[in-house]
């Protein structure tokens, strides 16, 4: 997968949406959030339904959660971090996590302990790492939109300015 060309198809889409400027940034800045948070399955329904209650563009939303696709390679690294951040803010005193063996096996309520005991750290972690890079991209795609749309804008009132000029051939006859 070419990350660059990727990233230029995915820009382009972004660019041919036609809704404000703050709906896009918003759809963007949702869909990076959930691709970051560990809710496998569940990130396109919980992006779609954010931007439709913040009434952010859904589209934008969806095409930012997929940006998470592109880094899958680094995303156990991206929760391990994620693990240790939320290990550390939610142990008193704060301590980073010692690597430990998991052990699978057992009976159905261990999993069910493991689970917590290993996702709640990885849910708060995977929040508090991912509310920065979604408040950045926030403003970087605000900008750009907000640019882009002026600079259609000014495109389109120059080619009516021409329409206008252009004698019209019906006059003519």
């Amino acid at each position: 997968m070419n990350v660059k060309r990727w990233l230029h198809e995915h820009s382009l889409k972004l660019l041919a949406l036609r809704d404000t400027p703050n709906a896009i940034a918003g759809g963007v800045a949702i869909g990076i959030f959930f691709g970051f948070v560990p809710i496998f399955g569940f990130k396109n329904l919980s992006a779609i339904f954010v931007a439709w209650l913040t009434r952010s563009n859904i589209l934008a939303a969806v095409l930012a959660g997929a940006l998470h696709d592109v880094i899958f390679p680094l995303m156990p690294v991206i929760y391990l971090w994620e693990y240790d951040v939320g290990f550390w803010l939610m142990s008193h005193p704060h301590r980073w996590p010692t690597l430990t063996r998991l052990h699978w096996g057992g009976d159905f309520r261990h999993h069910w302990r493991m689970l917590l005991t290993v996702g709640k750290p990885l849910l708060l972690g995977s929040v508090v790492c991912s509310a920065p890079f979604a408040l950045v991209s926030f403003f970087i795609t605000h900008k750009i939109m907000t640019r882009h749309h002026r600079k259609r804008a000014e495109q389109e009132r120059k080619e009516a300015a021409a329409k206008l000029e252009e004698p019209d051939i019906a006059d003519e006859v």
